[in-house]
């Protein structure tokens, strides 16, 4: 779970799009040589925390450790308080180095300059957080081709939709894996639509504005592009 040269952006990417509650990682400071960064998942967003080395210990606030596993055990059972709002947060998952989606590193830097048209290291720290979406869109009906306004959030590689957003349940989630295109679509009475393509249906959805529905074209795009390069070095993998 040490990431060595991980930026904070990346590191938020990684913990938002692919952890969980709990999930952790630890990389180095680019504030001093001696300092680390504690990059810690807690519900939807991620606090930093700086862990400095001694040379004999680690300092992490007014504690101290001889290492850095008695530091990860000690917080596994003594909650972290996020500075900012006061959340409480415990060190539950380990976020390895070898992750299940390590296509994400390369593309981070991509994905950002695309999303902002800055480069990474324009970005201060609470530039909007990689990977994940969330937002009311219109989606057309099934059966009865009637539009309702639904909250839709985009996690990982699933995109489910709600009622509202205060609804604890999904009516649907939808498995990108299965989707094959997502793309602007022109066939609708009605404007800021897209659609996606999934084997037995299509979706039709609207946002309330242009640049709306073009972030969420975007990111869903991005989304397929990694799922395909998976499956590609998964084949090749296969062959060899």
């Amino acid at each position: 779970w040490y990431h060595g040269n991980l930026t904070r952006h990346a590191a938020e990417a990684l913990l938002l799009s692919n952890g969980q509650d709990g999930s952790y990682l630890l990389r180095k400071s680019n504030e001093r040589e001696d300092l680390y960064s504690l990059s810690v998942r807690g519900k939807d967003s991620v606090k930093h925390f700086h862990v400095e080395h001694t040379g004999t210990s680690f300092k992490f606030g007014f504690n101290e450790f001889s290492s850095l596993k008695e530091l990860v055990m000690h917080f596994a059972n003594q909650p972290l308080i996020g500075s900012e709002t006061g959340t409480l947060i415990v060190l539950k998952h380990p976020y390895p180095w070898q992750v299940e989606e390590p296509s994400i590193y390369e593309s981070v830097r991509v994905h950002t300059a695309m999303q902002t048209g800055r480069t990474e290291s324009d970005l201060v720290p609470n530039a909007p957080s990689l990977g994940t979406k969330e937002g009311y869109l219109i989606k057309q009906g099934k059966i009865v081709k009637s539009w309702k306004t639904r909250w839709f959030t985009l996690h990982r590689y699933e995109l489910k939709y709600f009622k509202d957003q205060t609804a604890t349940e999904p009516i649907r989630a939808l498995d990108l894996t299965e989707c094959s295109a997502v793309q602007f679509d022109y066939s609708q009475e009605r404007v800021n639509c897209f659609c996606l393509v999934f084997p037995l249906r299509t979706y039709y959805l609207c946002a309330k504005t242009g640049i709306e529905a073009d972030e969420w074209i975007k990111i869903l795009r991005w989304k397929l592009s990694q799922i395909r390069k998976q499956l590609e070095e998964h084949s090749a993998t296969l062959s060899s």
